[in-house]
């Protein structure tokens, strides 16, 4: 019984590495030195500073212009023509493909919010929650596996006040079999402008990265909510930093962040 009883832990885990965002890379920190570094690194210079950001705006790579050479006609005299005689012709580039679709005119002018989902908003588990909010089949290898998903504290509070100020963005590591209809039952406002997956994240160094200056967004008009500082590594400067979340009821955590993104306007 007891060797069936580690086979099992040992299968949810395997799940839960395969389907949930990768924990490599998070780093535990505690909440007096979450919230130095918060009002340190953030509110105090981002949001005073949303106009300008140049120190940390990495543009995606440009693309190779490529330029086509075509000489003049030949000289009367039969010379062949000189280098300050050839003409260059640009051709264009395709514009780079971002991960986000144009603005909407509700949200023209708005800061672009990039949440997180597993750990910051929700808590999920292939083991029984007696108290979940939401069960989520998950099909993985040809069976369907019941999910637990427990809402954070304050989540709906807190989702709706961000959808009001900006333009809200979900950026997880999770695959998208398993956070789209997490999703569809956590936003019921239609706040998420767009969803984007693990597809969508960068690997590098045993983590998958959200890399912020692929959204096509200005990047100082950008700010992430990740629990996992591997998360945000390109960006440090657009972080927002929260605790990791799995179960306590008593967390404060997002109901604290709203008078400060209030603030911000």
């Amino acid at each position: 019984a007891e060797d069936a009883q580690i086979r099992t832990q040992r299968g949810c885990n395997r799940y839960k590495e395969a389907f949930f965002s990768s924990s490599t890379g998070k780093v535990s920190q505690s909440n007096s030195s979450l919230k130095k570094h918060r009002s340190r690194s953030i509110f105090s210079p981002f949001f005073c500073c949303f106009r300008n950001y140049n120190d940390y705006h990495v543009e995606p790579p440009p693309a190779n212009n490529k330029t086509l050479s075509l000489p003049p006609p030949p000289e009367e005299n039969g010379s062949p023509p000189k280098c300050d005689q050839v003409q260059v012709i640009p051709i264009p580039s395709p514009p780079a493909k971002f991960l986000l679709p144009e603005v909407s005119i509700a949200d023209y002018g708005k800061n672009c919010v990039v949440i997180d989902l597993d750990e910051t908003l929700v808590h999920s588990s292939f083991k029984p929650i007696s108290n979940a909010d939401f069960i989520v089949p998950v099909e993985i290898d040809g069976t369907v596996h019941q999910v637990y998903v427990l809402k954070r504290p304050h989540v709906d509070e807190f989702l709706q006040k961000m959808g009001e100020l900006f333009e809200c963005v979900l950026f997880t590591a999770s695959l998208a079999k398993y956070a789209d209809p997490v999703a569809d039952l956590l936003d019921q406002w239609g706040v998420f402008r767009a969803r984007l997956f693990r597809e969508s994240c960068v690997f590098h160094r045993g983590n998958y990265v959200k890399d912020l200056s692929r959204l096509g967004r200005e990047l100082s008009k950008v700010i992430i909510i990740d629990n996992s500082p591997a998360s945000y590594i390109f960006h440090p400067e657009n972080a927002v930093p929260v605790q990791s979340w799995f179960d306590d009821m008593t967390d404060t955590e997002l109901l604290d962040l709203i008078p400060l993104f209030e603030g911000s306007q």
